[in-house]
């Protein structure tokens, strides 16, 4: 099978809603070249890349037993950021309040995918769901601006968060991520 697999935490569908109107109206004022598709929402908690049959199947085992005590928990959009140059930003993201369960839940996935032979990437853990992909305005982005917009714009919303999901990427299709593996959190 072509296209990469992670583990990430799904997100429910009224905040992929909110996050779609936000990024629609967002587009407007701060052109991004290629904009993540709604159902394609969601926080990252390891990504293993190409995967062998075999490995994948055990960090599913492992990653099975390690969510077992983990209640569902509650998170709230925070703000929104960017990754890359001030001045060209590569991501265009919403961050979630920080949640010691998220944490928590981060590392255990990512210590299952560890255990299962997976060589996973070693920066810190910072939450967030992308929602578009290379600065295409006219001029450089302004963060100031930015940050004023986002301010007015970016409304307190918090969700429950409960479940953890398998993903395979189609990067040919839209949406590009197949639910492969659900794990539904207490």
């Amino acid at each position: 099978m072509t296209g990469h697999y992670f583990y990430a935490l799904a997100l429910p569908n009224e905040v992929k809603q909110y996050l779609k109107k936000l990024s629609e109206q967002t587009n407007d004022p701060f052109p991004f070249k290629k904009w993540v598709h709604q159902e394609d929402y969601h926080i990252t908690l390891a990504f293993l890349g190409h995967a062998a049959e075999e490995k994948l199947s055990e960090s599913v085992q492992l990653v099975k037993e390690k969510l077992n005590d983990i209640p569902s928990f509650k998170l709230e959009l925070s703000n929104i950021g960017i990754f890359g140059s001030p001045r060209a930003p590569r991501i265009l993201w919403a961050g979630v309040n920080h949640s010691e369960t998220l944490h928590s839940l981060r590392a255990n996935v990512y210590d299952s995918c560890v255990q299962a032979g997976f060589q996973l990437e070693t920066r810190p853990f910072k939450p967030h769901i992308t929602l578009a992909r290379k600065w295409n305005g006219e001029d450089s982005f302004s963060y100031d601006d930015f940050q004023k917009y986002t301010e007015k714009n970016l409304d307190e919303f918090d969700f429950i968060a409960n479940e953890v999901v398998l993903y395979h990427t189609h990067p040919e299709n839209t949406p590009k991520y197949e639910k492969v593996e659900t794990f539904q959190l207490e």
